[in-house]
C-alpha cells in the first residue's frame, strides 16, 4: 500500500511542538510497517499513490486540497480553540477558513484522533458520523525511561535545579492553566521547573490567547529563584529531568491527549494531573486525578511532596500505564484505519 504522507510540520514552526512530534514519530514507526510504503510530501500530494494522510490539521488555517482524488485521511488532534471560543477567538479570517474546512472534513474519507474526548467533540462540531472516526492513542518515545548513574547529577547542575521540584512540560496556552500551577507552587514553597520554549518568549503580543502566558511570565520574573524556565530542552536532557523531578504537575482545562504524562510515567515520575477531557483518559488509574482549581491542586501536591510512599506507589502504576502506550502499536492502528480504505 503506497501512502503519501503530509510532513509539512516537520518544516514549519510545529517542528519542536505536538504537531512536528506526532508527524515524527508516526512517520518514522509506520517506516517499520512491511504493509505501506511510505512517501512523503509538504506541499502537493503525489498522484501514484493509494492514500493519503495528513497529520498537521489546525482549524483556522487552511492545510487541505479542496478535492481529494485518493482516499484522504486526516489526523485532527483535538478542537480545544472551537470549544473555547472567547479564550482563542478565531477572527473574521478564522472563522472562514474553519467553516472551509469544516465543509472539506465532511468530505475527507476517515478521520483519526488522539482521544475518546477529542473524538466526542469532533463529532459535534463537524458534524460526521462517529463510523467516520477511530481513536488511535500516542505514546512516549522509549528513550523515556527510568535511568541512574552520572548523567542525573550532570544535567542537574546543568540547569542548576533544586534538590526536589515540581515539572511542568509544554506550552502556556489558556488550556494548560499554567498560572494557576505556578501560583499554587509559590504558596507551597515548592520550586516548580517549566520546560518548553513558549515560557521564555520575548515580546509577546497582547491578545486574548496570551492572556495566561503573559500572567505566567509576569509570576515568573517577579520569583525567578522559585519558578524556573529552561526553554526549550534536547530530549536527552529531558530524560534526565523527569527522572530528578519530585512529580509531574499537568493541570490542564482541556487537552487532546496529554503526551507529556506520558512522558512522566515511563520515567517513572508520579504525576499530579487534571480529570478533565483526555487527561483522565490517558493517565487512568496511575495519577492523582483532580479538578483544575487551587482547592484540589494544593493538598495533592502536597501529598506527593511530603509522601515517598505515595511518590513511590504512583511511579509504580505509571510505569505500568505508560507501557500500554507504544508507536508500534499507534502506527498498527493506523495502518488499520487505512486497509478500511484501500481494498
Amino acid at each position: 500500500m503506497r501512502v503519501a504522507l503530509n510532513t509539512s510540520a516537520l518544516t514549519s514552526g510545529h517542528k519542536f511542538r505536538g504537531l512536528g512530534f506526532y508527524t515524527q514519530r508516526l512517520s518514522t514507526a509506520l517506516k517499520k510497517n512491511r504493509q505501506v510504503k511510505l512517501i512523503d510530501f509538504s506541499a502537493k500530494a503525489p498522484a501514484d499513490v493509494d492514500l493519503v494522510h495528513y497529520l498537521a490539521f489546525t482549524p483556522f488555517e487552511l492545510g487541505l486540497p479542496l478535492t481529494f482524488p485518493k482516499p484522504v485521511v486526516v489526523t485532527v488532534h483535538d478542537l480545544i480553540p472551537l470549544k473555547f471560543p472567547r479564550q482563542f477567538p478565531a477572527g473574521i479570517k478564522g472563522a472562514i477558513i474553519w467553516q472551509i474546512n469544516r465543509h472539506l472534513l465532511k468530505k475527507v474519507n476517515h478521520i483519526i484522533t488522539d482521544s475518546k474526548a477529542s473524538q466526542k467533540d469532533i463529532v459535534n462540531f463537524i458534524g460526521v458520523n462517529p463510523a467516520k472516526t477511530s481513536v488511535v492513542y500516542l505514546a512516549a518515545d522509549a528513550v523515556f525511561k527510568p535511568i541512574r548513574g552520572k548523567v542525573l547529577p550532570r544535567v542537574k547542575n546543568k540547569f542548576y535545579l533544586p534538590g526536589k521540584f515540581i515539572l511542568y512540560v509544554g506550552d502556556v496556552n489558556w488550556n494548560k492553566n499554567l498560572p494557576l500551577l505556578a501560583e499554587t507552587c509559590l504558596k507551597l514553597n515548592y520550586p516548580l521547573v517549566i520546560v518548553g520554549k513558549q515560557a521564555v518568549a520575548k515580546n509577546v503580543p497582547i491578545h486574548p490567547e496570551t492572556k495566561d502566558l503573559i500572567a505566567f511570565q509576569r509570576l515568573a520574573a517577579a520569583h525567578p529563584q522559585k519558578i524556573i524556565c529552561l526553554g526549550f530542552v534536547p530530549t536527552r536532557d529531558l530524560v534526565a529531568i523527569y527522572n530528578l523531578a519530585t512529580g509531574y504537575a499537568q493541570v490542564s482545562r482541556a487537552e487532546g491527549f496529554g503526551l507529556p504524562v506520558l512522558e512522566a510515567m515511563a520515567c517513572g515520575c508520579p504525576v499530579v494531573t487534571s480529570r478533565e477531557t483526555s487527561l483522565a483518559e490517558i493517565a487512568g488509574s496511575a495519577a492523582l486525578l483532580i479538578k483544575p482549581q487551587e482547592n484540589q491542586l494544593a493538598p495533592a501536591l502536597q501529598n506527593l511532596w511530603t509522601s515517598q510512599a505515595l511518590r513511590t506507589r504512583l511511579s509504580k502504576l505509571g510505569l505500568n500505564q505508560a507501557k500500554k502506550f507504544t508507536w508500534d502499536k499507534t502506527a498498527a492502528q493506523t495502518v488499520k484505519v487505512y486497509e478500511t480504505l484501500v481494498r
